[in-house]
């Protein structure tokens, strides 16, 4: 009898531990290879905190801070904010944007409140635009730079097209797939 409560805990405790090691529960934002899905990051920071890509815009040569939240209703990305140096082809206008702010700042402008639903963002890894991830959100009014900035070519070669997109994964795959220190 003692050996059946022994082997039954021992299953039920295995299973447990499987559960918790490789059930898909884990919020994440997942950036992947379009090409090659295999090839991937994942930050639960970004997922709880939001995040922010940067670049340097082609026309003006300013660089670009572009802030995103998760949205839990649709399960996508909010572009909420953009900070920014000049205008230039592709930057937000303030007129096709309602409900948005703009504010003149000592080192640019910023546009807060633009609550831009992307249900997938999808990039390509600039060659000169430097493009940089923050895995950090300040708040709603967000003014100045991003405090880290991590070069997207530290995980992609230049040229290769992203898809960033919130997932839920488990243990091993963030392990395996985490940034890490995020």
């Amino acid at each position: 009898m003692k050996r059946k409560i022994t082997y039954a805990i021992i299953i039920i405790f295995l299973i447990v531990i499987s559960y918790v090691i490789f059930f898909p529960r884990i919020n994440v934002l997942s950036i992947s290879n379009r090409k090659n899905p295999a090839q991937r990051v994942y930050s639960t920071q970004a997922y709880n905190e939001g995040f922010c890509i940067s670049y340097t815009h082609s026309v003006n040569k300013g660089r670009v801070h572009d802030y995103y939240k998760f949205h839990k209703a649709t399960g996508g990305l909010l572009l909420t904010s953009s900070h920014f140096v000049s205008y230039g082809a592709g930057m937000p206008e303030l007129e096709e944007t309602e409900g948005a702010d703009f504010e003149v700042l000592e080192n640019g402008y910023i546009m807060n409140n633009i609550n831009r639903l992307v249900p997938k963002l999808v990039m390509a890894v600039g060659v000169i635009a430097n493009h940089t991830f923050s895995p950090e959100y300040y708040s709603e009014k967000i003014i100045g730079e991003p405090a880290v900035e991590i070069p997207f070519t530290r995980y992609f070669a230049p040229q290769t097209s992203l898809i960033f997109e919130y997932k839920k994964v488990n243990f091993i795959e963030l392990q395996r797939h985490g940034i890490k220190g995020y």
